[in-house]
Parts: C-alpha cells; structure tokens; sequence
C-alpha cells in the first residue's frame, strides 16, 4: 500500500473516528484505525465493537492500493506533529507502515488488518431521514438525562419511538424523564421502537453540522442502527430490553400551574446553588405564592434566598428538587417561556414549552426537610 494525501484531510479524518478507538480494550486490534486505500480513495474506520465509524473518502493519491491497521493514538499524534501539508503512506507485506512528511520519517508496526472487526450490515432499505440540525437538537436536548447507573442497562440509552412520520426521542434515568417531537418528512406505516446507547447519541451529536439543508439518513435492523452523516457512518449496536412505559408517566392532572422565564429561573437557581457543594444534600426550595416564586438553599455553608413574579393558576405550593435536574432542563431549551405544572409537593413537576406539546421534561421532587 502507498498513498499520498493531505495532513489536515487525514487528520480531520483520524479525529472523525477517534470516539471509537478504544484506548483500553482488552483486545489490541481495537486500539487500531483501519486504513483501506483503494479505487474510491482512503477511508479510516474505528470500532469498540459498540459503535463504529467509518469515514467516508478522503481524496487522496492511491499510488498502490491496500489496507492496514495502526494504533490509533500513536498514528494520530504522529499525523499532529508532521511538518509539511502532504503525507506519503507506505506499507509493506509485514504491515511495517512508513511515514513521511517533509524532513521526518516515522516507522511503526502495524497489526494485522484481517483481525479488524467487520461493520455490521445495515440495508438502506428501512429507514428515516431528517434535517441534521433537528437531529442535533433533539439528543441535546434529551441525552442528559440518560441513565448512566447499569441496573437496567436499557436506561443508558435513548428510545426512538417511531410512528408513522412521528418521533419521540425519549431518555431516563430514574430520577427524571425528557421528551422531544418531530415530524419526520417520511412515513413507512411502521412502528417502531429501538433504543440507541447514549454513548453513541453523544457522539453523533458532536459530528453532525449544524445545517438544516443536510439530511441525515439512519437505518436499522433488529440488532443495529446505522447513521449516515455524509463525512461518515456510524453503526451501532442496540440495546436489548423492555423501555419504561414513558407515556403514562406524564399526567394532565394540574394543580398548580406556573409560566415563566427560562432565563430568569435558571440564572436564580444557579445563584441559589452558589453556596452549595452537594446538589444531592443541599436541594433547592421553590415557594410559590401571589403570582411570585421564591427560590431558597440552605446548606452548612449558610443560606440563598431570590423571589421574581411568575403568573400563576391554582393554588400556592412549596416544593424541593435536586437543582441540577432543573438546570439541565432550562440550559437545553431554546424558547423563553416555558410553562411547569405541579400536582402536590411530592409529586414530579412537568415542564414544557409554552405552547407546545414537543418538548416535556419530568422532575422527580426531594422530600421537604422541616
């Protein structure tokens, strides 16, 4: 194998994947990259046997083609750290990898490329398309509160709830429940529900363009799912068991009902905390009385106290909450008005987008300390 092609190209491709390669495995081969060159150019694929990702071509020069597999970490600062803007690639029969670049010259062994895992087959035939930033939005806006406790492995990934042209993306971890909608352009009359780890949603995230005029395709069979990102694919496994039953968790029972300002509460929060180490021990109080909230902590360190008017229908009611599982809800939403029903002071609050039924967040409450 020779190849000759740009440092900044086969970086970006080698950072692509990087997520992927494990630097832990338990086997070697999973702490490789592998490099395929043939007649469509130069791809780089990872695996940890979860997820994989494969770039899609890199222009290169493929003066002979061929395939080996490097370490990745190693291959990876190598690349970093070259001098010159064009890279020469060549490997022997022995997987003995040369490097070149200007005025250096690195020579690494590389492993045996037929140990390298194969990518899972995933048809195009049974899948989805939707615009990149939507997709991009949606796991920001619901991945947080995967569960990242291993009880019920399910729970450490999303649910994508599939029917007809409607998705829900759904995440639990016990303590809280997120929601998010969107119409999908297609509708293949099924119904579906597949649960992705988080681990991969993350991930995606991070790669996807922030374009609405890009469409992302994703497909799946009954063990994987396959993401079509256009620079890359990723595959990944599918999380086996039964999902909670989401729907039911969501009340319409309402007791008291609260509008107010994403900014302002989620600023008033983050101050109460301030004199706070341990959101777990030290929960933040809500008070809401006279069309007016008040947020208050008290902790070892000493006490907070803020109260801003809110519009209020029904009854006053204190709870407390865990602030982070607020936060991470107000931090994620885009819109400024956003509406949180409560039943009782140990009843989960619910918060959504004024006016909209496509973004809904549950919150479990703490108890009140006297």
């Amino acid at each position: 194998m020779k190849i000759i092609c740009s440092k900044n190209l086969l970086f970006e491709g080698l950072s692509l994947v990087a997520k992927a390669a494990s630097s832990r495995a338990t086997q070697p081969i999973l702490e490789c990259c592998l490099l395929v060159a043939d007649d469509g150019g130069l791809s780089i694929t990872a695996s940890d046997l979860e997820m994989s990702i494969k770039t899609g071509p890199i222009e290169a020069e493929i003066v002979e083609g061929g395939l080996v597999a490097l370490d990745h970490k190693v291959f990876m600062d190598i690349v970093r750290g070259l001098p010159g803007s064009t890279v020469e690639i060549t490997v022997d029969d022995k997987n003995l990898t040369v490097i070149r670049s200007a005025q250096s010259e690195f020579k690494i062994l590389g492993m045996n490329p037929e140990d390298f895992p194969e990518l899972p087959e995933v048809a195009k035939n049974r899948g989805y398309k939707i615009a990149s930033n939507e997709l991009k939005n949606m796991i920001r806006q619901t991945v947080f509160s995967v569960a990242t406790d291993n009880s019920k492995p399910v729970l450490c990934g999303q649910l994508l709830d599939i029917r007809g042209d409607n998705l829900q993306m759904v995440s639990v971890d016990g303590f809280r429940i997120s929601l998010r909608k969107w119409v999908l352009d297609s509708d293949v009359g099924d119904e579906i529900k597949i649960v992705v780890p988080g681990k991969t949603m993350d991930e995606i995230s991070k790669i996807l363009p922030t374009d609405a005029d890009i469409n992302i395709g994703f497909y799946f069979t009954d063990k994987h799912i396959l993401f079509d990102l256009n620079n890359c694919i990723v595959v990944s496994r599918l999380l086996e068991g039964e999902f909670i039953n989401y729907e039911n968790m969501f009340t319409t029972e309402v007791t008291t009902l609260v509008t107010v300002a994403r900014s302002e509460i989620l600023e008033s929060i983050n101050r109460a905390t301030l004199i706070s180490k341990d959101s777990k021990k030290n929960p933040v109080k809500l008070k809401i009385a006279d069309s007016r909230i008040a947020i208050s902590c008290n902790t070892e360190m000493g006490t907070s106290y803020e109260e801003f008017a809110v519009m209020q229908d029904g009854p006053d009611l204190e709870i407390a909450f865990n602030p982070k599982y607020l936060t991470d809800v107000f931090k994620v939403l885009d819109a400024e008005k956003v509406t949180i029903s409560f039943t009782s002071s140990l009843s989960p609050c619910i918060i959504k987008v004024e006016g909209s039924e496509d973004f809904k967040y549950l919150v479990l409450p703490l108890r009140l300390r006297n």
